[in-house]
């Protein structure tokens, strides 16, 4: 049996809040998966990677034997109460830090709510998409509307630990700030478009409420270079595109004073981790590689290990809803990296203290150094 190296403290550098209220059977089972479709008739949700490790991790938490039927689990659960089932889980997750991204919809606990209930501190991380659309509802122009965005971006930077960007065509951004007449015509189209929006959504003649509206390219790129001008950190969310399409904005941003965070890079986790190597600003986060691969998180890492200089790696979750997802996403990058190292340190390629060192870099200090938590 392999050996595996400790991995103690944990730096959550991507995660949001969890949910107030209590859940049954199926929206519990729906907050599993990233999916909005429901899971197809006669299966479960909680036949996945992230179902299985829920009800490995969690079930001992609240006094039940691991692996227990779901209906148990949750029964338990009700009978807890929400408050003290997320303190439980939250704490038992041995994480010291949360950077708590605050632009999700919904009853979700902010950062000073996680942190007390995890026993932790917690940092706001301002969602882009998110600050321009506040901004949107309390300006009349177009030039008012930029005029405040600008000073809603500078007055977010003195409070937040960092910036992310998550909306349409998020994988791609320009290699250049686009110019005024650009930023203004653009910004003029996405307001006329939420106003048509919301004129739809009052007569009902449209699905989704009104708002909703993704922003213009030349107005997201235009966030993000004023977000790089502040010198925060900037997370950009990839979910399932080639991060080879960032390749000219990490070029550009180069020597400007802000790091650029990787989110969510697989199953382009080797192209991720070749940036990062190849960017002194570029991070690549390892979220969602133990809640989507499972029993495989090992080898995932491991590959990851290959192509980036382990300075440049860092721990998220990426949970929201669930304190379950928090629990279980740190329990499994525990494991899985810990294994990679300990069979290191088993074939003699390694020294113990050195897996330890690097265990602890990864884990945190990465996240403490990029985010100047101290």
């Amino acid at each position: 049996m392999t050996d595996t190296v400790p991995v103690a403290d944990l730096v959550d550098q991507n995660c949001h809040g969890v949910l107030r209220a209590e859940l049954g059977l199926g929206t519990f089972e729906a907050r599993l998966t990233a999916t909005r479709a429901p899971a197809a008739p006669g299966t479960t949700f909680f036949d996945t990677q992230t179902g299985f490790a829920v009800r490995r991790w969690c079930p001992p938490l609240l006094g039940l034997e691991a692996h227990c039927p779901p209906a148990h689990y949750l029964a338990r659960r009700r009978e807890l109460g929400v408050a003290e089932t997320s303190r439980r889980l939250l704490r038992a997750s041995g994480v010291s830090a949360h950077l708590v991204d605050t632009g999700l919809p919904g009853d979700l606990t902010g950062p000073a709510e996680l942190a007390s209930a995890a026993g932790s501190e917690a940092r706001e991380i301002v969602r882009l998409e998110v600050l321009a659309e506040h901004v949107a509802d309390t300006s009349g122009t177009v030039d008012t509307f930029l005029v405040n965005l600008g000073e809603a971006v500078h007055t977010a930077a003195s409070s937040a630990v960092a910036f992310t960007s998550v909306g349409a065509g998020a994988p791609y951004a320009a290699p250049e700030p686009p110019g005024p007449v650009r930023v203004r015509a653009a910004a003029g189209r996405w307001l006329a478009r939420r106003v048509t929006e919301r004129r739809a959504a009052r007569r009902g003649t449209v699905g989704r409420g009104g708002g909703g509206a993704p922003l213009e390219p030349e107005l997201l790129d235009h966030l993000r270079w004023s977000a790089v001008a502040c010198g925060l950190p900037l997370q950009l969310r990839l979910g399932t595109a080639d991060p080879a399409r960032l390749a000219d904005f990490a070029a550009a941003t180069e020597g400007h004073g802000c790091d650029l965070v990787l989110l969510h890079g697989y199953p382009y986790h080797r192209q991720t981790a070749a940036l990062a190597g190849r960017h002194p600003h570029v991070y690549a986060d390892l979220g969602t590689v133990p809640a989507r691969t499972g029993a495989r998180a090992a080898g995932v890492l491991a590959e990851i290990m290959e192509l980036a200089p382990f300075g440049k790696l860092l721990f998220s979750s990426g949970a929201q809803g669930l304190p379950e997802l928090h629990l279980v996403s740190a329990r499994q990058f525990r494991e899985a990296l810990g294994r990679v190292l300990g069979a290191w340190v088993e074939d003699g390629a390694w020294t113990r203290r050195d897996a330890a060192r690097v265990a602890t870099m990864i884990g945190s200090g990465n996240a403490r150094r990029v985010y100047g938590l101290g």
